[in-house]
């Protein structure tokens, strides 16, 4: 499931931007579909403008019924009535999705216990670090979250230490029990300090199982992100 909102806070109609020779949820829709995953892939959104797009090109979209405050939110609407047990939502500003972070995502629902697992990858560049639009997530020895900020986590306040920042990359999978306890619950006092929805599962004691991947391109959250994307597109 692809969630896909037109009027984005920091980038307004982000995901019609084109990248090359296509729009950016073009990208991201085709790339999902190409990893030959998943049983189905569509787009969910509350734009017409998206919905064609995505209609247009032979792919498969559904519009929203109703306002939703995130994106697992309006996931959950569309697969409330489906037969399914794990949901994978890919954001729709991911265009460079791939085929092996999503296979070790999946991967750990082999273990039973886990409800909510999601990736990260390493950042090692200070200003990206210190960059709020870059989601950081700090974890504990067995790979579960422990918290996610736009600040800087672990603050690095012993200089003869070398800690590790990860970025969390916005690509979630549920089983589907857990995605519809998800929206029966009021947003959060740190989600909404943050605008970082999957703190409302921390907040109400769901562990969140986070998978390292070594690469997953560039997500566009603003106009200086979609440059870049240009550039790594024609390498």
């Amino acid at each position: 499931m692809i969630p896909a909102r037109y009027a984005a806070t920091r980038f307004p109609a982000k995901l019609m931007q084109l990248l090359g020779d296509k729009t950016v949820i073009l990208h991201t829709y085709n790339n999902t579909v190409a990893t030959g995953l998943f049983d189905e892939v569509m787009v969910v959104t509350d734009s017409e403008i998206i919905f064609n797009e995505i209609t247009s090109h032979g792919g498969k979209a559904v519009m929203s019924k109703r306002e939703h405050e995130s994106g697992s939110d309006r996931i959950a609407e569309a697969i409330a009535d489906l037969n399914v047990d794990i949901v994978v939502n890919v954001q729709g500003d991911e265009p460079f999705v791939q085929k092996e972070p999503l296979e070790k995502l999946l991967a750990v629902f082999s273990d039973q216990s886990v409800q909510v697992a999601s990736l990260m990858q390493v950042l090692t560049e200070e200003k990206f670090i210190a960059d709020p639009n870059y989601v950081k997530v700090a974890v504990d020895k067995y790979f579960n979250a422990l918290f996610f900020s736009r600040s800087a986590i672990p603050y690095h306040r012993d200089k003869n230490t070398s800690p590790v920042y990860y970025e969390h990359i916005g690509v979630y999978a549920f089983r589907k029990a857990a995605l519809l306890n998800f929206t029966s619950w009021p947003i959060t006092p740190l989600e909404a300090a943050e605008k970082i929805e999957c703190l409302r599962y921390l907040e109400n004691g769901v562990p969140l199982r986070m998978v390292v991947t070594e690469y997953m391109g560039i997500e566009i959250d603003t106009p200086e992100d979609l440059l870049r994307a240009a550039s790594l597109l024609r390498t």
